[in-house]
């Protein structure tokens, strides 16, 4: 168990090392091309900038669920993180939302922003959950530095025709892998753990279905692949804000 410990920094380690041995990750040319035009009077891309909407509810519910228990021993150290990250949730409804409406890279800055903040604040908040970690909030602060960084270098090698998305992708990929393995080696509640386990789930089918976009629609004639992993990326944040109020409502019982 012990050297289960050194896992986690050595695959940070690893992955940045294949990262930067890859080269610069662009990002396809027809990416703002999206499958589903359809408008309402006023709105364009209708679908893609409505489901967004499910990120503020959940981000509205999170923050009424978690906030008052924000100073139970359960929930105190993520605190920060989880601020973060239900922050970030809401300010992502109005940067995809604004960004569908007219896509572009200008508009797709504040559309990652966000998303990279809600990867930095559930990075911070299970991180110091899982470890006592007393600093949550200059974690949150640092990995928030870092979110901004990463998506900050990407706009500026886009500007100079070079796009690099190797920061951001790291960031979006960690959790994936790093939140598990926290869980698991400071063995976390199980239901947190299922709970965790759900939205990973979720979260790698609305990948799937972000590259599967035109496919989609044309399969099922009412949804697109990108207006599902809309739907599917706010199942997941769901389901992280369950597993936290679920880990905290089973530690006040066991206490």
């Amino acid at each position: 168990m012990k050297r289960l410990h050194l896992l986690p920094p050595l695959l940070i380690i690893a992955a940045v090392i294949v990262l930067a041995l890859h080269g610069p990750i662009v990002q396809w040319p027809d990416y703002h091309r999206f499958a589903d035009a359809r408008g309402l009077p006023g709105l364009p891309n209708a679908p893609d900038v409505l489901s967004n909407l499910g990120f503020a509810a959940v981000a509205l519910w999170g923050w009424a669920t978690l906030a008052p228990r924000r100073h139970e021993p359960a929930l105190a150290f993520g605190w920060p993180g989880w601020a973060l990250f239900l922050a970030a949730l809401l300010l992502t409804a109005f940067g995809s939302s604004w960004y569908h409406l007219a896509p572009d890279n200008f508009r797709l800055l504040f559309d990652r922003l966000p998303i990279a903040l809600a990867c930095a604040g559930l990075l911070a908040g299970v991180y110091a959950d899982t470890h006592g970690y007393v600093h949550g909030r200059t974690l949150s602060v640092l990995l928030a530095l870092a979110a901004i960084g990463a998506v900050l270098w990407w706009y500026a090698t886009e500007l100079r025709g070079a796009g690099d998305l190797r920061p951001y992708v790291l960031l979006q990929t960690a959790p994936l892998v790093l939140v598990p393995l926290w869980q698991a080696i400071r063995r976390a509640p199980r239901v947190e753990r299922i709970a965790f386990a759900a939205a990973i789930g979720c979260y790698v089918l609305a990948k799937f279905a972000e590259l599967r976009d035109a496919q989609l629609l044309a399969a099922v004639g009412f949804v697109s692949g990108h207006t599902l992993k809309h739907l599917l990326a706010t199942a997941a944040a769901a389901l992280v804000v369950l597993g936290v109020r679920l880990r905290v409502d089973a530690l006040r019982r066991s206490g």
